[in-house]
């Protein structure tokens, strides 16, 4: 027998519906922004979706949320407005004369031109990187701000306390992935067995297995750890593990907050990458390490095709 829908049914019904539009994909929010609805995935010559190319993440929209901002999401007058506001901002730095400096100190960049960071909030209008948790802020634990904070501020006594990217070692994993003040451009190459992803700062290369085989050996320790990857119907997944505890989960002044964080050993890294349009990827990667973060937490971020970039040797010494 069909029972009569009471207020207390349908109270229930609608907070049932807000907790699955709450738990849904971060991915799935504002997509809709950047996908061509008419527009079919190309493949490769042996099938695969097609994500090959040079593709760009360049952007003013912080890996974090700022305290002041209480919106996950800006509208299309907010961020055209935004984006006038960088520009103005841009052309008065430009304009500025040089400054002199005392011998011996940063000489720092005083144009533009020595920077390549971007002028326009991501095209999804996110007001973060972050976008899981709700707040967009990264969870980390308070020891993990306290070594970050010891050795941002010590980082001259000793090589351990340095950024692995000013050793010119590698920005890790995912961290190779989030912009930086320059150098934001993505190779992707695509083989019927593996996927190459060369990253124009540090020119890190990840050579990725296209395997449902296992992982090296957990005593295999590496920088940007082990990865496979695999197809989830349109979209690469990539999954990676094995890291040692030497690297950080970004290095970048753009990173905010999270820079200078410590990986661990039970860092774990699964990457979605979805073409949604010919001139868009969406990244989307969820970051667990209960080591250092109270919770996992997720980054999203489009990627744009940039064919005529041209990317050159980072040469870092």
């Amino acid at each position: 027998m069909q029972r009569p829908m009471t207020s207390w049914t349908f109270g229930m019904a609608a907070v049932a519906l807000a907790c699955t539009l709450i738990g849904a994909p971060p991915a799935a929010a504002q997509v809709d922004r950047v996908t061509d609805p008419n527009w079919t995935t190309p493949r490769t010559p042996d099938g695969q979706p097609d994500l090959q190319g040079i593709w760009g993440n360049k952007t003013i929209t912080p890996i974090e949320r700022p305290a002041s901002e209480a919106r996950a999401y800006l509208t299309d007058e907010e961020m055209a407005e935004r984006n006038q506001q960088r520009a103005i901002r841009e052309a008065a730095q430009d304009a500025a004369p040089a400054r002199r400096y005392e011998a011996g100190r940063n000489v720092g960049g005083y144009g533009s031109y020595w920077l390549d960071s971007g002028d326009t909030v991501l095209s999804t209008g996110q007001t973060s990187f972050v976008v899981d948790p709700p707040d967009g802020r990264a969870p980390i634990q308070q020891w993990a701000l306290d070594a970050k904070a010891y050795n941002l501020a010590n980082e001259g006594d000793h090589y351990q306390h340095m950024s692995v990217w000013d050793r010119c070692i590698s920005r890790g994993v995912p961290g190779s992935m989030l912009p930086a003040g320059y150098n934001n451009a993505y190779r992707i190459v695509q083989t019927p067995d593996h996927v190459a992803i060369y990253h124009e700062m540090i020119h890190d290369a990840r050579i990725i297995p296209l395997s449902n085989g296992p992982f090296v050996d957990g005593r295999v320790r590496q920088w940007m750890g082990d990865s496979r990857a695999r197809w989830e119907d349109d979209v690469l997944v990539v999954e990676t593990k094995n890291f040692h505890t030497r690297g950080w989960i970004a290095s970048s002044f753009a990173g905010g907050r999270i820079k200078g964080i410590p990986t661990s050993r039970a860092l774990h890294v699964v990457e979605r990458y979805q073409r949604v349009s010919e001139t868009t990827i969406m990244w989307t990667v969820t970051i667990e390490d209960p080591n250092v973060y109270t919770a996992p937490w997720t980054i999203q971020m489009p990627l744009t095709a940039e064919p005529d970039y041209q990317m050159f040797e980072y040469a870092c010494h």
